[in-house]
């Protein structure tokens, strides 16, 4: 049975106060929304996902990764926005089961995904929910105070997964029984799969919401350092960053010998604590003579997304006497962007010289060294 996952982002965030919508405010480096999407795009389970904004937010979309995605202008309310997505999803006759998520959940675990789909398979409905540890008393009659046992309640949290035609019809029948979230809709409640949800996957509803999330963002920083260096020879071509470079010099190397690239999958695997680039691509195999450069650095990054990890920064320096780099070091940083699925503000470059001092300096050889910052989402 396969999964739609529907994202909703329609709400005003009034409660937030903030000139930028919540949803659209960054996490070292990308927005809430970018931070669920990306994991949800893991599943291959999940075969479409249907994202709902709201029309005034409309400005915001363009720092959002919108491929493959269908987007739809929610309504005046949750219920609205949640009916509207499910009603297109039936309009295109799509069935089987459909997450419901809020986009100011965005630290859920890839884990809870799988959870949630496991149990998927002997179970109409599944909910996350998270015990009281606090506490618990009700003010009610003026100013009296009465406690509550807190084993008899619990939380709720997103994402919610439903058999799509029933939490269709469950929407259609009985709006008016819509309080908090798409569960209260159901009718038998004894038949729904509670299962354990995560204290990190708390809603962000104000500002201090936001400020604990960031500190756990940047408690997840990693820091890795690439250096590589390869002599100058007649008869060989010259990659930097993955872009041929016009010299009558190249570099002498088991691959194509880019020093750039070699550095940044130094540090990305340094940060990662996953080795270094010649356990991974060892220069006794066959395989990886004269091979591309970005053909390794794509296998890197494909590598270190399935560990969660994403870059945050890229910080080079080429280090060279000739050629000049300056009017090629955009192309460069371009290039390297792309190949690492990062925007361009992630990215900066240097050109330096040994002041003709060493054997870079006699143009006999070129280096690059590299610090890179990681990011773990999950």
């Amino acid at each position: 049975m396969g999964f739609s996952f529907i994202l909703l982002a329609g709400g005003n965030s009034s409660r937030f106060k903030s000139n930028i919508p919540k949803q659209y405010h960054k996490l070292t480096g990308k927005t809430l929304i970018d931070i669920s999407i990306d994991k949800i795009k893991e599943f291959k389970e999940i075969n479409k996902i249907v994202f709902v904004y709201n029309k005034k937010h409309k400005k915001y979309l363009k720092k959002i990764n919108l491929k493959n995605i269908k987007l739809i202008i929610g309504g005046h309310t949750r219920s609205e926005s949640t009916f509207k997505a499910l009603s297109y999803l039936n309009k295109q006759k799509i069935k089987g089961k459909v997450f419901i998520h809020d986009a100011a959940r965005p630290n859920f675990s890839k884990q809870l995904i799988r959870t949630i789909i496991t149990n998927s398979k002997k179970n109409r409905t599944i909910i996350p929910i998270i015990k009281l540890q606090d506490a618990l008393k009700e003010r009610k009659e003026g100013n009296k105070i009465f406690d509550k046992i807190k084993n008899n309640f619990f939380l709720t949290q997103t994402p919610q997964c439903f058999i799509l035609d029933e939490i269709l019809k469950l929407h259609k029948k009985k709006e008016a029984t819509y309080i908090d979230d798409d569960f209260s809709l159901v009718e038998n409640k004894r038949k729904v799969k509670f299962i354990n949800g995560e204290k990190r996957n708390f809603k962000i509803t104000d500002q201090q919401d936001l400020n604990i999330i960031k500190s756990i963002y940047k408690s997840n920083i990693k820091v890795g350092i690439g250096f590589d260096v390869h002599r100058l020879v007649k008869g060989k071509k010259l990659y930097l960053g993955g872009v041929k470079i016009p010299s009558t010099l190249g570099t002498l190397g088991h691959s194509d010998g880019d020093p750039v690239l070699h550095a940044i999958i130094d540090a990305i695997l340094g940060a990662c604590s996953m080795g270094d680039i010649g356990e991974k691509f060892s220069n006794k195999s066959k395989k990886f003579k004269n091979i591309s450069s970005s053909t390794l650095i794509k296998k890197v990054i494909k590598d270190v997304k399935e560990k969660n990890y994403f870059i945050n920064h890229i910080d080079i320096n080429i280090i060279t006497e000739a050629p000049k780099l300056k009017k090629l070091k955009d192309k460069i940083k371009r290039n390297i962007a792309n190949l690492c699925e990062i925007s361009l503000d992630k990215v900066n470059i240097k050109a330096k010289t040994t002041e003709k001092l060493g054997v870079i300096g006699q143009e006999k050889a070129i280096a690059s060294e590299v610090i890179v910052s990681m990011v773990k989402y999950d």
